[in-house]
């Protein structure tokens, strides 16, 4: 009989009245549903059928609908992996293109796997072209075009947004490297206390996004602290998948809290440090206004 859990970080939990820096943002602003799943994953199961429609019609049927079958896996998973690059794209306030434009590929590809199975069916080049072309409509029409343009870019020193950008992808693959290993772990409330704990680390992540400039107070933060909090949790994921220790589990809970807390701390103080500046910058046109006698106060 399937029983609810429970626990302090459990979805239906108890949490602290308002003490932690997620308090403010609501509980699971990291869990989103991802759109890299159910219309995509249909699409490698779509062409399954293939493998029955290649054997018993001879050789030639044989080729092409092997080659048709591999054809639409590979668009499904360019498509897979064109809608995951779409989603950091969207997360990200300062984000280049994607270097290969997956999904339009991904598009392609479609129409030439149905082509192929149809020409394989049919024998003739009329009916494989219809497919071809409306297959790669049908496929453009459902999932789209990959983004065409850097965003958030105009007017910024290029050389300041790849130092950025570099450092946030290496970021997110400690991020992701944490999300791999707790999965090891097998439990539940401590994959949502991660996840709590990544969102907090993104957003310092779009501050310095925001602000170029700031990526050297946050360096740390970024590469160090990640990394450090990368290897414990491997080693904590492995601990506890094998043992179930509780107090490894009370330990890494702690560590997250301590985390947490640094991470939102230095995202308040780099936004107030990005205010102080604006304000320094309004009392020096204010006073030079002043000086040459344009305001009236």
């Amino acid at each position: 009989m399937a029983q609810r859990y429970g626990g302090k970080f459990s979805p239906q939990g108890e949490t602290p009245a308002d003490t932690s820096p997620r308090a403010s943002g609501g509980e699971f602003r990291a869990a989103r549903r991802t759109r890299a799943g159910g219309r995509v994953n249909l699409l490698f199961l779509a062409p399954l059928p293939l493998i029955w429609s290649a054997f018993g019609n001879g050789p030639t049927a044989l080729a092409l609908n092997l080659a048709a079958l591999g054809v639409l896996i590979l668009a499904a998973w360019l498509t897979r992996e064109g809608l995951i690059a779409q989603e950091a794209y969207d997360a990200r306030t300062v984000a280049r293109r994607p270097a290969f434009p997956r999904k339009i590929a991904g598009s392609i590809l479609t129409g030439l796997g149905l082509g192929l199975a149809g020409f394989a069916a049919t024998g003739d080049l009329i009916a494989p072209v219809i497919y071809l072309v409306i297959g790669a409509a049908l496929h453009l029409m459902a999932f789209g075009m990959d983004p065409m343009k850097n965003k958030g870019m105009e007017g910024i020193d290029t050389f300041q947004t790849d130092r950025v950008a570099r450092a946030v992808d290496e970021a997110e693959n400690h991020l992701t490297a944490m999300t791999d290993a707790m999965k090891r772990a097998g439990d539940r409330q401590m994959i949502t206390r991660l996840e709590q704990f990544q969102t907090t680390a993104r957003d310092l992540f779009r501050t310095v996004e925001n602000d170029p400039r700031d990526l050297t107070a946050a360096r740390k933060y970024l590469s160090v602290y990640l990394m450090g909090a990368r290897d414990a949790t491997i080693k904590f994921a492995d601990i506890y998948a094998r043992t179930g220790d509780a107090q490894a589990r009370t330990d890494y809970a702690a560590l997250l809290d301590d985390l947490e807390q640094n991470f939102a701390a230095r995202t308040q103080k780099l936004l107030l440090d990005d205010r102080s500046d604006l304000n320094i910058e309004i009392d020096v046109l204010r006073d030079r206004l002043k000086r040459e006698g344009l305001t009236s106060h």
